[in-house]
Order: C-alpha cells, then sequence, then structure tokens
C-alpha cells in the first residue's frame, strides 16, 4: 500500500473498540501492516503460512482476518470505499441501478464435498459466486454457494438483500438465466425492476450487450487477484470475504490516482 493509499483509506477503517471505551485490547500490529499482509495473500494467491516475514506473523494476520470477517468488518470498510469512489466520479453514494450475474469456479481439494457442486451450463464442479454490482462496477453484495445453485434461486435472497441495503436501487439488470417469476418477485415484493437483457436472433458473433459486459468487467478484476482464480476457501463466508478484499484494494488504488491527478 502506497503512502496515498493509506491517506486514502486511514479515515474509513472501522473503529476498534478499546478506542471507543467499550473494552479489548489494541493490537498487536498496526493496521496498515496487517491490511498489506492480507492484500498480498490476495493479490498473489499465497497460503496463510507462507505469507513473507516482512508482514507480521500469519496467524496474527489470520486472526485479523477471520474477526474482520465475522463481525462484518470487511464488509464495511468496503462499502464505505465504494461511497468515496462513487461521489468522486460524481454519483450519488447510493445506487440506484445495478447489474446481476454469476460465475463458477473450480473449487480447491480443502473445499469439501458438502459445499461442492457440479454446473451443468459451465461444466465446473465447484462453487458459484453470485454478485450484483453497480453502473460504475463497484460491488453491491456478493453470495458464495455450491455451483449447482440455480441462479434465480440465489437471485431471490442476495436481490432482497441488496434491496433493504441500498433503497435508492430501482433496476437491475439481468441476462436471460434470471426470468420467469422472479421477475414478478422483484418487482411486487423488492420493488425493484428485474430487465432482462438478451442477445436477439439476428445477432452473430460476439456483440456487447448494453450495460451487461459490466458485470463481465466485474468478474474480469476479481480474475486478476490469483487467490480468486478458484476458490480455495473452507467456508462460502471467507470466500466472500476475499472478494470484498479483492475490491477494497482496486477502490483504494482509484482513490489514491484521484487524489494524486487532483494535486
Amino acid at each position: 500500500m502506497t503512502d496515498a493509499e493509506w491517506v486514502a483509506v486511514r479515515p474509513l477503517l472501522p473503529v476498534p473498540r478499546w478506542l471507543q471505551g467499550r473494552g479489548g485490547q489494541p493490537e498487536a500490529y498496526c493496521h496498515r501492516a496487517l491490511l498489506d499482509a492480507i492484500r498480498y495473500l490476495v493479490d498473489n494467491g499465497t497460503k496463510w503460512r507462507a505469507m513473507p516475514v516482512d508482514f507480521p506473523p500469519w496467524d496474527r494476520v489470520y486472526a485479523f482476518f477471520r474477526r474482520w470477517r465475522d463481525h462484518g468488518l470487511v464488509r464495511e470498510f468496503h462499502d464505505r470505499l465504494r461511497r468515496q469512489v462513487r461521489e468522486q466520479a460524481g454519483r450519488d453514494p447510493e445506487p440506484s441501478a445495478g447489474v446481476i450475474d454469476s460465475q463458477s469456479v473450480k473449487a480447491d481439494a480443502v473445499v469439501g464435498s458438502d459445499g461442492l457442486g457440479f454446473d451443468g451450463g459451465k461444466l465446473i464442479n465447484g462453487r458459484k459466486r453470485h454478485v450484483v454490482v453497480d453502473t460504475l462496477g463497484l460491488l453491491l453484495a456478493v453470495m458464495v454457494t455450491a455451483a449447482d445453485v440455480g441462479d434465480r434461486a440465489a437471485a431471490q435472497v442476495l436481490l432482497a438483500e441488496v434491496a433493504a441495503a441500498h433503497h435508492l436501487l430501482a433496476l437491475v439488470r439481468a441476462d436471460g438465466g434470471y426470468t420467469g417469476k422472479l421477475v414478478e418477485y422483484s418487482l411486487a415484493v423488492l420493488a425493484v425492476v428485474l430487465a432482462i437483457v438478451k442477445r436477439s436472433d439476428a445477432m452473430r458473433g460476439f456483440v456487447v450487450l448494453p450495460k451487461r459486459w459490466i458485470v463481465e468487467r466485474f468478474f474480469a478484476h476479481l480474475m486478476q487477484s490469483r487467490r480468486l482464480v478458484r476458490d480455495f476457501e473452507r467456508s462460502t463466508s471467507s470466500a466472500e470475504a476475499m472478494i470484498y478484499w479483492s475490491m477494497t484494494t482496486l477502490m483504494t488504488r482509484r482513490l489514491a490516482r484521484s487524489r494524486s491527478s487532483r494535486a
């Protein structure tokens, strides 16, 4: 993490309990060193025990990762960064439109058989990442399931979560895999229009569909993090946390570049 990135993210970090007079002990290592270690692991795909000695001990870094995962702090940090990036782009902090899609990835041997599934469409045995992104390609929510979970079934849960967290959200675009009763459910229960963007029969070859490319670019960003090229996590909560950490790195760099260009 560069100094410019640290200046951008430091005010957005969740405040530790001990600084609020709510008990607990100060961290043995500074947050910048711990953040650097997690960013290194996500970006380079190393094992926890293979953490370079330049960083704090791996078990302290994992304890920090686990605490932020279990208490929702990584998502809180991520959402604060997303609002900052949207504001710097001249957008409202809360999105009014989004795009939903899923990505099936192979799972590592550490993933138990009870957490695996076979995606017959993609011919992948592993897990599936269901995501909703805004029109800038920034993550609004993610849910990791076995690969055999249907897109519509997962979307019903994920859209309800997104609609509850983002009250301005009124439109979500999706591909043909989300047709059916989900469209009526979204409008009647969630007050969200689910717009299906399909290829026409006249299209030949590769065609960029309106707004659908945004979520595909998001998946391309994830693939640049080696820890995410397949699912290496024992639990789905850890798999979701890794995706949030990957996006925090992307947004931190954007904020730092924006500050540097204004200077």
